[in-house]
């Protein structure tokens, strides 16, 4: 368990996945070796215990060696298979020759060791996983029937055509598969394979914690996963909590983003299977110190700000020392230095305005501000009558001008423009007038996903919703602006929207049942029958958020504001390229795509399958399709009927055969 002792501040912003730290097996891999080498037995490990760094270096300090082959095992070593397991065949030759061994496979991995060695030797084995991890590589290894293995739905997809639809199927997954791809592959495999025999084998730890990570990153800011980038556990955690957040994948403490740690609100954090305990320890301490510090400089920098004057106040008691409104004057500027200007008031005295109270602007130099012989109102600060110099100000009155004028921006509702030049601990920062407006996280955008970050040095529109002269503080909106701006579209699009109209739009967010897609301040349905003529089974094997699209009205209604859009395009539709380039009769090249009892599935195009009968395969009698024909084998065949109604296809392999025996 990881115990974190923080002050509130830090307590009340950073929340941990409750399985965190080691998992089960990789705990049991590493209890076993320590007791061996607690025994003072040399120890010897075939492959890495587990993908992390740290920990190899750990165990690497206890002497405890790595090997890649059992060749490599030197005498008098006592071995340890790790907790990803091994091929069958390796496992059998450490016994034949007898080597000294402790079997630290993990539980979960050895089950479907069992599950896989006791499948029917006539059966097919899908295996989901990467087929070059280690776990996958031990898993092949116990198979003893055909098998094949498939990263994701994708991949699962493609491999349908290798597999007969009539085959015995049994499914097992790698450990630390993704649970959300691992439902869309058993969905998937449902509706092909009836009586498949599909076992979840994630380990119960891996669904916890990516069940765990998504509830997190969903109510987070920012997301720390800690791990090793080679570690398949720790990635997927990483892609699951990027669909939410701002994620970072970190090996240690000494990799935390500090400014990425104070400018959040809530931090999320995970961490692999493979990651020790004392690493995550740290990066959790590290994160409380920085966010307390930053608390404790917070509460110092109001206590010093409360203890000093409001530029109000500076500029009551300035007119108090002068007596008089002459103490605003106008002068010309006479010469630039790098760190003041001099003025020419029109008196004696020599006019001085140091570069602090020439611009807030840190980054400008004096020249990138006025220029010899511009003329200027200033604000007069001190009078030294023996030296003959008075201070003054730009700044000041600037900023004195900048209030007014935000002032009436608020009253008037005018829209300001400004560029964004920084981004802080809860909002943005736009300079104006040397005034810097504060815009909140809340009033920069119309959506919690919008990324502020984009909106860094670019222009933006605001409006102001508060002045507060004696705190020093004007605070803007850009929410206002978007809101009445997308009102107007919304009321624009209202008046002229009809079933069949066609509009370019943007897609927003995708969904298992469809997509949403921005057709000019207002979202549309585009359901999942709707973006392909081919059957998928979800959006994102066409479509992907930001995608530009032209979508067209299929169905609305103004009562409720729904709109139900179309994608699909009438000349991309696979039964009308079949009506212009086929024709009955036709010999065409296609691809064998499955089986009944009755005949073969081919694929004339894609999307478009056609039949052919068992009496049609060959000029004699056939028993079962599978007997001539295999999946994925190209034949010729001659069109023998197309009904566009019913949309099917009569297709016959014996009449090709009789053509090309004729020619």
């Amino acid at each position: 368990m990881i115990i974190l002792v923080a002050k509130n501040q830090s307590a009340d912003r950073i929340n941990t996945t409750k399985t965190i730290g080691l998992c089960f097996g990789v705990r049991r891999a590493i209890d076993i070796i320590l007791k061996l080498v607690g025994e003072g037995k040399k120890v010897t490990t075939l492959g890495s215990i587990a993908h992390n760094s740290f920990l190899k270096k750990e165990l690497f300090q206890k002497n405890v060696k790595i090997i890649s082959s059992i060749d490599e095992l030197e005498s008098g070593t006592t071995l340890v298979v790790r907790a990803h397991g091994i091929e069958l065949k390796t496992l059998e030759r450490i016994k034949s020759l007898g080597i000294s061994y402790e079997d630290a496979t993990c539980p979960f991995v050895t089950k479907i060791h069992n599950i896989v060695a006791n499948a029917a030797n006539n059966s097919v084995i899908l295996i989901a996983g990467d087929k070059f991890h280690a776990e996958v590589v031990g898993t092949i290894g116990h198979c003893k029937s055909r098998n094949f293995v498939f990263r994701n739905y994708k991949e699962l997809k493609d491999l349908l055509s290798k597999i007969d639809l009539n085959s015995k199927i049994v499914v097992v997954s790698q450990t630390t598969f993704s649970l959300t791809e691992w439902q869309m592959c058993v969905n998937f495999l449902k509706r092909f394979f009836k009586e498949a025999k599909i076992f979840n084998t994630i380990c119960t730890e891996t669904q916890k914690r990516q069940r765990e990570t998504q509830e997190i990153s969903q109510k987070s800011d920012t997301m720390f996963v800690v791990g090793d980038s080679s570690s398949s556990n720790t990635l997927k955690l990483k892609n699951i909590s990027s669909k939410y957040c701002k994620t970072y994948l970190i090996e240690s403490a000494q990799q935390i983003n500090r400014n990425c740690v104070i400018k959040s609100k809530k931090i999320g954090i995970t961490a692999g299977a493979s990651t020790p305990n004392n690493i995550i320890e740290e990066v959790l301490r590290k994160m409380a110190k920085i966010l307390d510090d930053e608390a404790e400089n917070e509460k110092n920098n109001l206590q010093e700000k409360n203890g000093e004057q409001t530029f109000g106040e500076m500029l009551e008691e300035s007119l108090r020392e002068f007596g008089n409104s002459s103490k605003y004057v106008r002068a010309t500027v006479d010469k630039i230095t790098p760190n003041e200007i001099y003025v020419n008031m029109g008196g004696k005295q020599t006019g001085i305005v140091p570069l602090s109270e020439l611009t807030s602007d840190q980054k400008l130099k004096p020249e990138d501000v006025v220029s010899v012989g511009e003329e200027l109102d200033l604000l007069i600060l001190k009078v030294n009558e023996q030296e003959g110099v008075t201070i003054l100000s730009k700044k000041r009155l600037d900023k004195n001008k900048g209030f007014t004028a935000m002032t009436e921006a608020l009253e008037k509702k005018i829209t300001l423009k400004g560029v964004v030049t920084e981004i802080v601990k809860g909002g943005l920062i736009v300079p104006l007038d040397e005034i810097n407006v504060f815009i909140p996280n809340s009033q920069a955008t119309t959506s919690r996903d919008d990324v502020l970050e984009d909106l860094l040095q670019k222009e933006i529109s605001f409006k102001i919703i508060e002045v507060d002269a004696a705190k020093n503080k004007i605070v803007g909106s850009v929410k206002s602006i978007l809101r009445e701006k997308r009102k107007k579209m919304q009321e624009k699009f209202w008046k002229t929207a009809e079933v069949g109209k066609k509009y370019k739009g943007e897609v927003k967010t995708l969904k298992e049942y469809g997509a949403f897609v921005d057709i000019g301040g207002i979202d549309g349905m585009l359901h999942i029958s709707e973006i392909s003529w081919v059957r998928i089974g979800h959006p994102s094997e066409v479509l992907k958020v930001g995608d530009e699209i032209e979508v067209y009205i299929k169905s609305l209604d103004h009562d409720t504001k729904k709109i139900s859009l179309g994608y699909k395009k009438d000349e991309d539709n696979p039964w009308e390229k079949i009506k212009k380039d086929y024709k009955e009769g036709d010999v065409a090249e296609v691809t064998i795509v499955g089986f009944t009892d009755f005949g073969a599935f081919a694929r004339v195009i894609e999307g478009v399958d056609g039949l052919i009968h068992i009496s049609q395969i060959a000029d004699y009698r056939v028993e079962t399709p599978q007997d001539v024909l295999e999946i994925g084998q190209v034949v010729k065949v001659v069109i023998r009927e197309i009904d566009f109604e019913n949309k099917r296809l009569s297709l016959s392999i014996k009449e090709a055969s009789k053509i090309e025996d004729d020619q």
